[in-house]
């Protein structure tokens, strides 16, 4: 019994041993699913977003594809919309343009003024002060682009003449603007006078055509004064100085290519209607209504008959600078200040196509006052070469007296002391370099205002 009782745990141990065994298994077993499973799921982590990440990629290639789409149905539209608006569009220019053409007037001749007297004073200061250098030619090219403007504002009015005859026809016949026709004509004597020296035969040219026209609107113009009874006082102002100032001008360039008797022709035209006109503005300035502010600045065109008439004047008398012309310079020079002195006037002005007024008259005055450096230094120079000779003893004989007076009055000059005469030239070397400073800045000024102007549609439009 006791042996039966020894062997009876060996079946337990057993039992208890593979029960053991198949927990050890069954569990190594769930560690090896639960692998599994994590593997699974992991992979399907990794599918799902792989798949994401291409639904993603699909929804922005729609997303592009839509853009691209709407992109080109806008385009199409926009196109659709051009095709309908453009003849609308290119009609509403075209009229535009036909507009402006139509309203384009022949004041605006005036800039052609401005611009070919600021090229004749660039010219005379690079000759006579040397300033600017000559080497540096900007007379040559300011000559250049002014011809360039020239052709152009003729070529526009030659196309409003063919287009627009009634409008032209219109100008011709109103009081003030008549006035201005007279610019074109003035163009050409100034463009002779600013090729005289670098072509002749073209300036030879021009200045015959500008003188045949300009003679044609003086006709014109004084007969239509004479015989319009629509023509008021207060349709004058000093834009009927124009005439006059091309009358004057023609000798200029005129006694230099030896029309000498056709010169003093139009200098007594032009001086005599100048001091009947100026007598009318002055009546008209201080015992009628103030001028409209858009003719203004025609007032400036006062100095040009004075400034204008000495350099011509002294040409025809064979660039000798007596009493007379003397005179016609200094009472320019007083025209010049009374209007300067007047500066809050015209500041207050908005700017008009007339400001060009205020150009060829500052210019005239620069011109005339080079020249007269110019006779002045010719004077001295002449004088020194006597003074160097048998001069001195002949002044203190009584033949001499008359000599010696004409020294001391003309040129400024006491026998044995020229200082007098430094003195003076002095003076109007620097009067020369201030306005030539002046009418570089107006010009700046004008054209910058004019490209304003013309930028902002405030030009060629239809006056009331």
């Amino acid at each position: 019994r006791a042996a039966k009782r020894d062997r009876r745990p060996a079946p337990a141990q057993d039992e208890l041993g593979t029960t053991t065994a198949h927990a050890e298994q069954a569990r190594q077993e769930t560690s090896q699913q639960e692998q599994a499973r994590q593997e699974a799921v992991a992979a399907l982590q990794t599918e799902l977003g792989t798949l994401r990440q291409r639904v993603t990629e699909l929804g922005q290639e729609v997303a592009r594809q839509e853009q691209a789409r709407q992109e080109a149905a806008k385009k199409e539209q926009m196109r659709q919309q051009e095709a309908a608006a453009g003849p609308v569009e290119q009609e509403q220019v075209a009229a535009s343009l036909e507009l402006r053409l139509k309203n384009f007037p022949v004041s605006f001749f005036a800039v052609i003024l401005g611009m070919t007297g600021f090229t004749i004073a660039v010219q005379r200061a690079e000759m006579i002060l040397k300033f600017p250098p000559p080497a540096f030619h900007i007379s040559t090219i300011i000559l250049g682009l002014t011809a360039l403007l020239f052709v152009g504002i003729l070529a526009i009015y030659a196309t409003k003449l063919i287009k627009f005859p009634a409008d032209v026809r219109a100008e011709l016949n109103h009081p003030v603007r008549l006035s201005f026709f007279p610019t074109v004509s003035i163009s050409l004597l100034l463009l002779s006078i600013a090729t005289l020296k670098l072509s002749p035969p073209l300036s030879l040219s021009l200045w015959v055509v500008g003188t045949i026209l300009h003679a044609i609107f003086s006709l014109y113009i004084i007969s239509v004064w004479i015989q319009d009874p629509k023509i008021q006082i207060q349709h004058f102002n000093a834009a009927w100085f124009i005439p006059v100032v091309g009358n004057i001008l023609i000798p200029v360039a005129g006694a230099d290519h030896g029309f000498f008797q056709i010169s003093w022709l139009f200098f007594s035209i032009g001086f005599v209607f100048w001091i009947v006109l100026m007598t009318i503005l002055f009546n008209r300035l201080i015992f009628h209504q103030p001028l409209p502010a858009r003719l203004i600045p025609t007032m400036f065109i006062m100095i040009a008959p004075p400034a204008v008439g000495f350099i011509a004047y002294v040409k025809v008398n064979h660039e000798h600078m007596d009493n007379f012309a003397t005179v016609l310079y200094y009472f320019a020079l007083f025209l010049f200040v009374l209007l300067v002195v007047q500066f809050n006037m015209f500041s207050r002005l908005r700017f008009f196509l007339s400001w060009w007024a205020y150009s060829f008259p500052i210019a005239a005055m620069t011109i005339a006052t080079l020249f007269r450096v110019k006779l002045i230094r010719e004077e001295r120079l002449h004088a020194k070469y006597l003074m160097d000779g048998p001069l001195p003893a002949l002044l203190r004989t009584p033949e001499g007296q008359e000599l010696r007076t004409y020294f001391i009055e003309r040129l400024g000059i006491i026998p044995g002391e020229s200082h007098f005469s430094l003195l003076q030239l002095n003076t109007f070397e620097v009067l020369a370099f201030v306005l030539l400073g002046a009418i570089t800045l107006v010009i700046l000024m004008l054209l910058f205002k004019t490209a304003l102007a013309v930028k902002a549609r405030e030009i060629c439009v239809e006056e009331g």
